[in-house]
């Protein structure tokens, strides 16, 4: 069997059996007729990426090792108003800043989206417990801000840069 052959089928047999270790899948391997060293199947590990984790149950498994996803702006924008509709509590505004009010123990993570976003009518975030103050520039722009977490699917303030 080639070795693109047996890599694909390594895939199959990881994502469709809980593997613990080499020994399981050189005999799930046996099993299908492909014979393989100890240490092709210790390349094929490393060439395909395979890395032991943990399942549900505790035990280890092997998995493909999965690249994390950098996040793009509109992942970022989507995330902030699925947050909006979840955690927001009551929204503000006093001269230049806009007071908002989350679920206990939410704020941080909302001035954390919100700083990532970086948009020209934030000049920055405050976070405590449950309440974040963020600073705009004019209290036009912190109108734009309130507006946004009144109406969370006008993203233009986060457009803007």
């Amino acid at each position: 069997m080639r070795k693109k052959e047996r890599h694909e089928l390594i895939k199959q047999i990881i994502s469709e059996h809980p593997i613990r270790n080499q020994n399981e899948l050189m005999d799930y391997l046996q099993q299908l007729h492909v014979s393989a060293t100890q240490a092709t199947i210790s390349r094929d590990i490393r060439d395909l990426r395979i890395v032991k984790t943990i399942d549900d149950s505790g035990k280890p498994r092997f998995e493909i090792f999965q690249e994390p996803q950098i996040p793009t702006e509109d992942d970022d924008i989507k995330r902030l108003i699925r947050m909006t509709n979840e955690v927001i509590v009551k929204v503000d505004t006093v001269q230049f800043m806009t007071i908002v009010n989350t679920l206990p123990d939410n704020a941080h993570l909302l001035a954390s989206v919100l700083d990532d976003l970086s948009s020209e009518m934030i000049v920055a975030t405050m976070a405590s417990f449950d309440t974040i103050i963020i600073i705009s520039r004019t209290p036009e722009d912190a109108q734009q801000v309130t507006a946004f977490f009144q109406n969370p699917t006008n993203t233009t303030i986060f457009l803007q840069n």
